[in-house]
């Protein structure tokens, strides 16, 4: 199978690559990172410096003609998205249709969907299955649920594979810590260099964090899963940023000063997925706890400074 991963240079990109070639996928990636494309083509990857808005992309289709899509890249920012919604739109909203409008051209097999456990928005119930309502409270968590009910759509009237894949809060080696969105990330950062902490809120706020790897492991398993679904890929438990700061003391004998601030707008005060559809369908479940987890993060980034 001859799979095109979106923002296959990134964060969560590199880690499903890397599983992938371990299993002999044919790989193809689309990601604007010129960066990394010699990275890449000295492992016999073919790798295209593209936006997902550049012309050209077409010819990657017509070049390559692969069987399935894992679509990863986004605007991830939610308060980004907060200040520019046309910027979060455009890259969610129309990268995504852009997306499915080529697969189907090309005849792609599979569209697999990197969506967020942001388009449920307040939950109405904890834990969160996939038939809780979808009412986002941010435009990227907006953003995501239109491109959801774009690939619905799509493969009600085109007959195409897809599988929405909704991520609860990912972590794990190579994120980024500029931003919000890599809460972990940034907290570790920090804590090495004995620098204080911010939160935005009293710190109560809770998140279901998984580590990466389960992330790339859920994604190559739904390439074998046939029909079109919607899955959470979480690791239905919940910790609170306070908790998190406790587990980098206890495990990394860091020591924290914390600023707490005000409630960023579009923030979610507590977010847990199910994954029992995952575990169901996918014959998946995460290995890494948080403490696992958080070993192997740290390691890495000792290694890597």
């Amino acid at each position: 199978m001859k799979v095109l991963i979106t923002g296959g240079s990134g964060f969560i990109g590199s880690h499903i690559v890397e599983q992938l070639k371990r299993e002999n996928y044919d790989l193809i990636i689309v990601d604007r990172n010129k960066s990394k494309q010699t990275y890449f083509e000295q492992q016999q990857i073919p790798y295209y410096a593209y936006d997902i808005h550049d012309k050209n992309l077409e010819y990657v289709f017509k070049q390559e003609k692969p069987d399935a899509i894992i679509h990863l890249a986004a605007q991830i920012s939610v308060p980004l998205s907060m200040k520019d919604p046309v910027l979060d739109m455009k890259v969610n909203g129309y990268g995504t249709i852009k997306l499915l409008k080529l697969a189907t051209k090309y005849h792609v097999k599979k569209f697999i969907f990197a969506s967020s456990a942001a388009v449920y928005g307040t939950p109405n119930y904890i834990p969160m299955d996939e038939t809780h309502p979808v009412a986002p409270i941010s435009f990227y968590g907006l953003s995501k649920a239109v491109g959801e009910q774009y690939i619905q759509m799509f493969q009600n009237i085109h007959d195409i594979d897809c599988c929405i894949l909704r991520f609860a809060n990912v972590y794990g080696p190579g994120q980024s810590v500029k931003g919000e969105a890599g809460v972990i990330a940034i907290f570790n950062h920090l804590m090495k260099q004995k620098l204080p902490l911010t939160i935005y809120g009293d710190g109560e706020q809770t998140r279901d964090f998984i580590y990466v790897k389960d992330i790339a492991s859920a994604c190559v398993a739904s390439l074998q899963l046939t029909g079109s679904h919607t899955i959470n890929i979480s690791s239905d438990t919940a910790c609170s940023l306070n908790e998190l700061i406790q587990h980098f003391i206890h495990l990394f004998n860091y020591s924290a000063v914390t600023k707490y601030l005000p409630a960023n707008l579009g923030d979610i005060e507590h977010s847990r997925m199910t994954n029992n559809r995952a575990r169901t369908l996918l014959n998946w479940q995460p290995k890494y706890s948080m403490k696992l987890g958080l070993s192997e993060m740290y390691r890495y980034s000792t290694l890597t400074n």
